[in-house]
């Protein structure tokens, strides 16, 4: 399956400056695999030591918050949209 991922200014560092790449996987977990594969560290800003989601890290699979999903194991269907999003504070 072949998403489309937005990925964070923060990130972009990883991707040559791409604000969107692609990625393959059935789910989350997989397309964050090839996200490493092809663009080497960006797994290690959105997953922890433990390889479960950062706290602070949003992610969404077309609108859909993975946290209130299936998490790393939320399907990813063909075409869809990944959205990274790192929580912002501030006061």
């Amino acid at each position: 399956m072949s998403v489309t991922v937005r990925i964070p200014t923060i990130l972009r560092t990883y991707t040559d400056g791409k604000a969107e790449v692609s990625a393959a996987g059935a789910n989350l977990g997989e397309v964050i695999a090839d996200l490493e594969k092809n663009h080497t560290g960006i797994a290690a800003r959105v997953l922890d030591d433990q390889g479960k989601l950062r706290r602070f890290v949003n992610v969404y699979v077309n609108d859909d918050d993975v946290r209130f999903e299936q998490g790393l194991e939320t399907a990813t269907p063909d075409g869809a949209g990944v959205s990274i999003i790192p929580a912002v504070a501030g006061g």
